[in-house]
């Protein structure tokens, strides 16, 4: 699976407010800066996040988004398929457009390449908001701790 610019934007600032989850609402312009996101484009982002459930928000000068739900309770899986606009899987999708039978390669391939997407769905399913946002922590430890200043 490859992830757009918008998904890859959206999990980055997703991972931003898990980080800030107990501390409320944080301001668009300070995720912007923070994971330099353009500005309008995570607005629409957000507000998209926001309608499917994962965001809430306010207006106004103490105004900002924060997580609707505990970064525990957030998939990787469910924002996946909310972002890639993913509400069936894939097979169900095929049988129901009603498309004509292709040939029985093209059948075989649709079929191992479905089993790796429900394989990889089934992974993100494990896989919560608070655990990529504790990657990303370890991570930053690592970074910091591979740093030596001598002066």
């Amino acid at each position: 699976m490859k992830l757009s610019v918008r998904d890859e934007y959206a999990l980055r600032a997703l991972i931003v407010l898990g980080e800030t989850y107990e501390q409320g609402l944080t301001r668009i312009r300070a995720i912007a800066d923070q994971q330099h996101i353009p500005r309008r484009f995570l607005e629409q982002i957000l507000n998209d996040l926001r309608m499917g459930g994962f965001l809430e928000s306010r207006r106004g000068v103490a105004g900002g988004y924060r997580l609707a739900r505990a970064p525990r309770d957030i998939t990787l899986a469910a924002l996946l398929r909310h972002l890639q606009g993913f509400t069936t899987p894939p097979a169900e999708d095929a049988a129901a457009s009603g498309s004509p039978a292709p040939d029985d390669v093209v059948t075989a391939i649709q079929g191992v390449m479905q089993e790796a997407q429900e394989a990889l769905f089934k992974v993100l399913e494990q896989v919560t908001l608070a655990d990529l946002c504790n990657r990303v922590r370890q991570q930053r430890e690592k970074t910091a701790a591979g740093f030596v200043y001598v002066i």
